[in-house]
């Protein structure tokens, strides 16, 4: 296999390329990175919200891996792979609640939402449920490793990645204030975006504030580009920062209640960062919001929009306008991200340069991506 060059991704900023075009079209290279970027770290694949209820369970296709989001009889959320130990087939089809156990269609094994089997109808002959070579406790359904936090579902699907605490300390030191009940907004405080792109690209728009006077005037009118900083933690996340954030106010004059005892920091400003690969996240004094990114192919994106609030009795019509207005902001930056991906079958383009001022939350991304990369190609591979 032809293996995409990335010797200058790397360099520093001044003299560094952007990643080689076929990190953007080219299937090989997208299977490679599916394992490398996003396989061996801790990915994003939806929101506790999604689970809301005990016994709630989502099906969710991540990368091709049939998935399945439950929230077990304790309450906590786990990720499953959506398949029956027996023959493999899918064992739940569309969102729904377990009322009992989850029950295979094809040959009716049971399982409980902690993941155990526990039932095998006839598998030793009409009648007869147990068989010598069937033991229940070993086939349970396969656990992939997961991790809430901001009501993010994270899962590590190599199970090769650091503790979730210990990947991203720096971020959870950075954001501790935050760590306290997120209340999702309900069905008015969730969207999806389907872009023509392959998914870097809108981490890589996110990271920065350098397009915010041209893609987003309205935005740019009250919190300018001169008012954006850069957050920069080489090998975990990076994005940006606002010293100017102007909480929507109902025409009553009402507002969303703040996040309990947060420092002064966040009574003006708000932080935008991308936790790598390919989660989105937002914190202000009185909404947070999540943009996961599934990949669906080299250049087609999901990306899943929730937002979050301090307190759960909110004004329905101000969360609907906070909704509609970072649909309107995100909705903007579409046409970019489309165009950058065009842009990628232009025969003989070199990933393109990095302003030394303003790309740097960006160029950190590629150079994450390249060593993801460069890791893995060192990675010996075990004979099957």
């Amino acid at each position: 296999m032809h293996r995409s060059d990335l010797s200058t991704v790397q360099n520093p900023i001044h003299a560094a390329n952007g990643l080689p075009n076929a990190h953007y079209t080219d299937e090989a290279v997208f299977a490679e990175e599916r394992q490398a970027v996003l396989f061996d770290n801790w990915a994003g694949l939806g929101v506790g919200a999604d689970v809301p209820e005990v016994g709630d369970a989502k099906p969710v296709t991540f990368l091709g891996m049939p998935l399945l989001l439950v929230r077990d009889r304790s309450g906590q959320v786990r990720v499953f792979q959506n398949i029956c130990r027996h023959r493999g087939m899918i064992l739940v089809e569309e969102a729904r609640k377990i009322e009992g156990a989850i029950r295979c269609p094809y040959h009716s094994w049971c399982y409980s939402t902690e993941g155990k089997l526990v039932s095998t109808p006839h598998v030793g002959g009409p009648g007869h449920n147990t068989v010598e070579g069937i033991d229940k406790n070993l086939l349970g359904l396969v656990e992939v490793r997961s991790h809430i936090w901001m009501d993010v579902v994270w899962i590590n699907v190599s199970g090769t990645a650091l503790p979730f605490e210990q990947a991203n300390a720096d971020l959870l030191a950075r954001w501790a204030e935050f760590d306290k009940p997120l209340y999702h907004g309900g069905a008015d405080s969730r969207f999806e975006l389907e872009v023509n792109c392959n998914w870097k690209l809108a981490v890589e728009n996110y990271c920065e504030s350098y397009h915010l006077p041209w893609i987003h005037p309205g935005l740019n009118s009250y919190s300018r580009l001169e008012d954006h900083y850069h957050i920069e933690a080489a090998g975990r996340f990076s994005g940006q920062g606002t010293l100017v954030y102007r909480q929507l106010t109902g025409e009553d004059g009402a507002q969303f209640p703040d996040f309990d005892a947060l420092s002064d920091k966040w009574d003006t400003a708000a932080e935008y960062i991308t936790a790598y690969p390919n989660v989105l996240l937002g914190v202000h004094r009185d909404h947070a919001y999540s943009i996961i990114l599934t990949p669906h192919g080299t250049e087609r994106t999901v990306e899943q929009v929730n937002i979050y609030y301090a307190d759960q009795a909110t004004d329905p019509d101000l969360r609907a306008r906070n909704t509609a207005q970072w649909k309107e902001v995100f909705e903007e930056d579409i046409f970019v991200v489309e165009g950058m991906q065009r842009g990628r079958h232009a025969v003989g383009f070199d990933g393109g340069r990095f302003s030394p001022a303003m790309d740097g939350p960006t160029h950190m991304f590629h150079a994450w991506v390249a060593a993801q990369m460069a890791r893995h190609r060192d990675t010996p591979i075990a004979a099957e």
